[in-house]
């Protein structure tokens, strides 16, 4: 099936002389580390997509994480087309022959299915059309080719001084609507799991998961760190950590570029992260392991540092991203074993609901101990390590624990009234 590589890319010049082409290295552009291509099964790489990527990259047009995030929903589309055996540029007359129109029908099924979420099929599918707008803008396509209609809407709002403005766009008949999901969500999108059901996670990791993995769950829930920073934590960071005079038993470590070493965080915030004392001591004991001083031996020397290393010696996260093949297969090899384990907490369990349940259990302890929001705000801010205009974010997880007794309350009632209906309907069925 096809793949997605990231090669190290460096710029060249072509000149054509005397019918023979020749390439020469480009000093004063810059070399790109980690750019993302794909290629087909059959090894030979679609160059149409890999062009949008660098041009995009090389213009500045796009980060090269939103880069690598948009080839990684068009190898999704590689990969139909080729379990279809349909060919990108070809676009029948009959409307439902066409390789984009059989490709949304396909995200839609797998979303209704539950095999991916609404916000991903959305996402796959703008992948595609902003992908198909860039070929026929560089005429790389018949422009007569029906690809899809183009459909104008325009949305009403607002402003901050009461006046109405109307905002237009252009969209096409080929989008698939994610519809907000309708009630208090966290980051991500994701819910926090319970005090019971993190324990319960933790205690199945440990048995049945790889030391890695658990130790980054524990990371993830009594940390709050994103599985990128967890990912690029180095053995310096833990070893420098420095105990919180305010908080008995809790170190500070640095995170962020502006850290020593640099750790990776998002969006380049540099900060002091909570981490308890016996964890930090686990960690570090982890790393005497001779299972970590053999990843270590095979790793190269810039990754040697690095807390976590897989079997082969290389990092566990994307250079520069949150993101992480192979953690991402092994909890899914969790949530399997949990699943017929009993362990419900698994059974749709993402990495990122740990650092919400951290976050969670952050805002409840300290509004139970400060009246004051503000304070409560600022403190969840700064272990969170939101950025100076993610106060909206941080907010998110005081309602939500302010609502938590109201809802309890409710289900409690409902509870009772309908424990009440039950008795009654079985006293008259005797």
């Amino acid at each position: 099936m096809p793949t997605v590589e990231h090669i190290h890319f460096s710029p060249h010049d072509l000149s054509v002389k005397d019918r023979l082409i020749t390439y020469s290295l480009n000093s004063s552009r810059v070399v790109i580390e980690g750019l993302p291509q794909i290629f087909w099964e059959d090894g030979l790489p679609w160059r149409e997509a890999n062009l949008w990527a660098m041009e995009r990259v090389t213009n500045g047009e796009a980060l090269l994480k939103t880069v690598s995030s948009n080839l990684n929903g068009l190898l999704n589309y590689a990969k139909f087309l080729e379990s279809r055996g349909l060919q990108w540029f070809e676009f029948p007359s009959r409307k439902a022959d066409r390789c984009l129109v059989q490709y949304r029908g396909a995200l839609i099924k797998a979303r209704d299915a539950g095999h991916i979420s609404p916000a991903t099929a959305s996402e796959y599918m703008r992948n595609c059309i902003s992908f198909y707008r860039w070929v026929r803008r560089r005429g790389l396509l018949n422009p007569i080719l029906p690809l899809w209609k183009d459909k104008r809407y325009f949305i009403k709002y607002f402003d901050q001084v009461g006046f109405e403005r109307t905002l237009a766009g252009t969209t096409t008949d080929l989008g698939i609507p994610n519809r907000k999901r309708i009630g208090v969500t966290l980051e991500g999108g994701l819910l926090p799991v319970s005090a019971a059901d993190r324990d319960a996670i933790l205690d199945f990791a440990k048995q049945n998961a790889s030391p890695e993995l658990y130790l980054m769950l524990a990371l993830g829930f009594f940390t709050g760190m994103r599985l990128g920073t967890i990912c690029d934590l180095r053995i310096d960071t833990l070893e420098r950590a420095l105990h919180d005079p305010s908080a008995k038993g809790l170190f500070l470590i640095s995170v962020g570029p502006g850290a020593s070493p640099p750790v990776h965080t998002k969006f380049g915030v540099t900060g002091q992260v909570w981490i308890p004392e016996a964890l930090c001591s686990e960690v570090l004991e982890y790393t005497k392991s001779l299972r970590r001083l053999t990843r270590e031996a095979s790793a190269a020397g810039e990754h040697q540092d690095l807390v976590f290393l897989t079997r082969f010696g290389n990092p566990f996260g994307r250079r520069d991203s949150d993101q992480s093949s192979a953690i991402n297969v092994e909890m899914s090899s969790l949530r399997k074993l949990g699943i017929a384990s009993g362990i419900k907490a698994l059974r749709k369990f993402r990495f990122h609901q740990s650092r919400c349940t951290f976050g969670t259990e952050l805002a409840r302890l300290a509004l139970a101990n400060c009246t004051d929001v503000a304070i409560v705000i600022a403190t969840v801010s700064n272990a969170l390590l939101h950025g100076p205009n993610s106060e909206a974010t941080t907010f998110k997880y005081i309602k939500f624990v302010q609502a938590a007794p109201a809802k309890q309350a409710i289900a409690n009632s409902f509870m009772a009234a309908f424990t009440g209906i039950a008795s009654m309907q079985g006293a008259s069925n005797e």
